[in-house]
């Protein structure tokens, strides 16, 4: 081994083709980025979104309404579904840990008891909130509702 035959390792040069380094290259003048126009220019980075001039897509779509970023999102379940409960598993007490056992609600989910439905037995109902007519439901069979 000596100097003659030295070279890189396999794949750590890539065969770059050098620009702008005179007319007799093949790749002087324009160094290959055509004439004129921005991305001719040193400097030039295209914008986020830029269609070549073209509107673009974030433009083209109408936008309606109003995303109100203090919604609260709540799981609602109806009266049904919690005299289904009370057949299967035979509870008096509904909150959110029940209703996390029996796979109805997650960890961080806000409950909405819902007036769907008919209930036959006495529950004492634990949630986030109530519609006027699940809660006088509940209250008809001598439950009791109790908001968080």
């Amino acid at each position: 081994m000596d100097l003659s035959n030295l070279k890189p390792a396999e794949g750590s040069v890539k065969n770059k083709k050098r620009i702008g380094r005179g007319q007799g290259s093949g790749r002087g003048g324009t160094s290959t980025k055509g004439h004129k126009g921005a991305q001719s220019r040193s400097g030039y980075k295209r914008k986020i979104g830029f269609e070549g001039g073209q509107m673009p897509l974030f433009r083209r779509v109408p936008k309606f309404g109003f995303k109100n970023i203090n919604r609260k999102e709540f799981r609602g379940i109806n009266l049904h579904v919690l005299q289904e409960l009370v057949d299967k598993s035979n509870i008096t007490e509904v909150n959110l840990e029940v209703l996390m056992e029996n796979g109805l609600a997650r960890k961080n989910d806000l409950i909405k008891i819902l007036g769907s439905g008919e209930l036959k037995a006495k529950l004492n109902v634990t949630a986030n909130g109530f519609t006027k007519t699940a809660q006088a439901a509940i209250e008809a069979q001598g439950g009791s509702v109790t908001k968080i």
